[in-house]
């Protein structure tokens, strides 16, 4: 299993549209195949079909969003996706999507599993993904939340989340950070959006996200863009983690600012996203 690394770009792309796939890979970091929301109910057996038949050509670490435990679909998209295995030894990630209790992680205790929370109970369940063994990384979503709540809109007039999605948010970053796994931050729904998508993007590097999802080929390189660090940003690391290093450990005082183990730490994971694009 080729593990979610620091500062990937993370695309979807519709189990439908073979002919995408493959440009998809190359836009971007890691590609999802989706299986679900982007499928129409009389498609969802030509995608199944063109996903499983693309896969034993494509790389090591696609990702299968599968349809929601509670849909009869679900058990076509594993009982495919488990015989292909049989056949030819392919095993994608699986995305499980409305992920709301332990027992649905369980039932693909044979797969590496990302659990998507998107409901109120998903959300409210995240920790329990995050200590199972199969799940290697938790997503999160709004628009689903929202919907699940009832609600009219994930968003404020300003564009930013209003505070119970922001919530929701940090519970799965929280629960994801606990477990040491990685958080995948969700997508940004409108496409022609550049300038709010970067400041989303960047925030969600700063606070400690892993990657970040996108569902446009022009998302990619911004999002790649936020998680890698400044110049500045650069330079403060390495004069932090040089002057720990004369140090000893313990605390300095650098240009006015106490440097801690903390902001070692922070130091660390600026100089780890570089390497990460190197």
């Amino acid at each position: 299993m080729k593990a979610i690394r620091l500062a990937e770009a993370i695309l979807f792309c519709p189990g439908d549209r073979p002919d995408r796939f493959e440009k998809a890979l190359r836009r971007a970091d890691r590609v999802i195949l989706d299986l679900e929301d982007s499928i129409a109910p009389q498609s969802k057996e030509a995608a199944r079909l063109s996903v499983i038949n693309a896969l034993p050509a494509l790389p090591e670490g696609v990702i299968v969003r599968v349809n929601a435990s509670t849909t009869h679909w679900h058990a076509e998209d594993m009982q495919a996706l488990r015989q292909l295995r049989q056949q030819c030894g392919v095993a994608p990630l699986i995305m499980l999507p409305k992920a709301e209790d332990i027992q649905q992680l369980k039932a693909l205790e044979d797969f590496d599993v990302i659990a998507l929370c998107e409901t109120a109970k998903g959300v409210v369940n995240a920790q329990q993904f995050a200590k199972a063994d199969n799940c290697v990384a938790l997503f999160w979503g709004g628009e689903d939340l929202i919907a699940d709540l009832g609600g009219r809109s994930s968003r404020a007039h300003n564009g930013g989340y209003y505070p119970v999605v922001e919530h929701a948010r940090s519970m799965v970053l929280l629960a994801a950070g606990q477990c040491g796994k990685p958080a995948i931050d969700a997508v940004h729904i409108d496409i022609a959006d550049l300038d709010g998508l970067a400041r989303e993007s960047i925030q969600a590097a700063d606070v400690g996200f892993t990657a970040k999802a996108c569902i446009h080929p022009t998302h990619v390189r911004i999002i790649q863009n936020a998680f890698c660090p400044s110049l500045a940003q650069r330079q403060w690391a390495e004069r932090v983690v040089t002057a720990i290093q004369a140090a000893a450990g313990g605390v300095v005082n650098l240009e006015g600012q106490m440097i801690d183990e903390p902001l070692h730490r922070q130091a660390l994971r600026v100089l780890q996203a570089l390497d990460a694009k190197a």
